[in-house]
C-alpha cells in the first residue's frame, strides 16, 4: 500500500504519471470525486442497455435483433464491470449503487432521460450517442491514472467502437433508402441532435478536479468542438439538416448557436422527458429478480458453513 503525506505529494505522483490502485492510502479528495465519475458511467451504462433492451422485438430483422442481442449484453457488461470497480472504492457496496440508481438518488447520462420514438431514433442513437460515448470513454482511457478503471476501459471503448460503426452502417443505409425512410431519420434527427451535443456537459470549469488529477485527459469543450466538426459535415453530406437555425460555418470551422442547458440540468434532477419510466422500469426489474440474489446468498451461506 502506497501512502501520501499530503494532497501536493500525491498530486506529484500524478503527474509523474503514477497509477492508483485500490488498496492504497489515496486522499479522500481523489477517492470521493473519482468514484461518483465511475459511479456515473456505470449507471449510464446500466440505463443504455436497457434502452436498447427495448428495441430488441421491435428490431426488423433477424440480423438487427442479433445486433441489438449484443449491444445489449456489452453494455449491461460493462456496467457490472464498472459496478465491480466502483465498489472497490470503498465508498458504497455494489448493492447500495444500485438502489440508489433504482431509487433515483443518483444521475446517469442526458441522453438516456430521453425516450426512442421509432426505429430511426434506435439508428441516430447509435450514429450520434454511440459516438458521442465513444469519443469521452477514449478521452478518460488516455491518461487515466486510477488502475482498476484504465483497465476497464480498454475493453469497454473497443466495444463502443463496434457499436459506433454499427451506427454508421445503419445510417448509410437509410441514406439509400426511401423518401419516408429518409423522412423518419430526420426527425429522429430533429430529436437526438441537441441532446447528443449536451452530453459533453458545459465548458469545463478552470479548476477540473477530474483534469487536474489525470482522470479525464480533454476539456468538455473540446470533445464537444469536435464532436460537432466531425457529424455536421457528415450529416449535411448525407443530405440531412441539422436542427440549429444558428449553425454557421466561420474560419474553416462549424459554430453552434447557443446552447441551451436547460434540457441537461433537468436530466440531472431525473426529470428528463423519459426519466420517470426508465428508473421505474429498472426499479421494478430489480425488485423482481430479488429471489434470485437471496438465493445465490443462502447458497453462499450454506457452502460457507458446511
Amino acid at each position: 500500500m502506497r501512502t501520501w503525506s499530503d494532497l501536493e505529494q500525491f498530486e506529484a505522483f500524478l503527474e509523474d504519471g503514477g497509477m492508483v490502485e485500490p488498496n492504497d492510502d489515496m486522499p479522500d479528495e481523489y477517492r470521493q470525486e473519482v468514484f461518483r465519475f465511475i459511479e456515473f458511467h456505470a449507471n449510464s451504462e446500466m440505463m443504455g442497455g436497457l434502452t436498447e433492451r427495448d428495441w430488441i422485438p421491435k428490431a426488423p430483422g433477424l440480423r438487427l435483433k442479433q445486433i441489438f442481442l449484443s449491444k445489449t449484453q456489452d453494455e449491461i457488461g460493462h456496467a457490472h464491470l464498472l459496478y465491480m470497480v466502483a465498489a472497490d472504492m470503498g465508498v458504497k457496496s455494489r448493492t447500495e449503487i444500485l438502489e440508489d440508481l433504482f431509487d433515483g438518488r443518483s444521475r446517469f447520462h442526458n441522453v438516456f432521460h430521453y425516450k426512442a420514438v421509432t426505429w430511426a431514433d434506435q439508428i441516430a442513437i447509435a450514429f450520434l450517442v454511440d459516438a458521442a460515448a465513444f469519443a469521452s470513454q477514449r478521452a478518460v482511457f488516455a491518461e487515466c491514472t486510477y488502475g482498476p478503471y484504465k483497465r476497464v476501459l480498454k475493453r469497454i471503448v473497443s466495444e463502443e467502437g463496434f457499436h459506433m460503426r454499427h451506427g454508421e452502417e445503419m445510417v448509410l443505409r437509410l441514406t439509400q433508402g426511401t423518401t419516408t425512410q429518409r423522412k423518419m431519420f430526420q426527425e429522429a434527427l430533429d430529436r437526438w441532435w441537441w441532446p447528443s451535443v449536451q452530453l459533453f456537459g458545459p465548458d469545463s470549469p478552470p479548476n477540473d478536479n477530474l483534469l487536474r488529477w489525470k482522470i479525464k485527459s480533454e476539456r468538455n469543450e473540446v470533445l464537444r468542438h469536435a464532436f460537432v466538426q466531425k457529424y455536421v459535415p457528415l450529416l449535411r453530406g448525407y443530405g440531412f439538416e441539422i436542427p440549429d437555425d444558428d449553425l454557421r460555418f466561420e474560419d474553416g470551422q462549424w459554430l453552434t448557436g447557443e446552447i441551451d442547458w436547460e434540457p441537461l440540468k433537468a436530466t440531472m434532477r431525473n426529470g428528463g422527458p423519459d426519466s420517470r419510466r426508465r428508473i421505474e422500469t429498472a426499479a421494478t426489474n430489480w425488485s423482481d429478480t430479488a429471489w434470485v440474489r437471496q438465493s445465490l446468498d443462502a447458497a453462499l451461506t450454506r457452502r460457507s458453513a458446511a
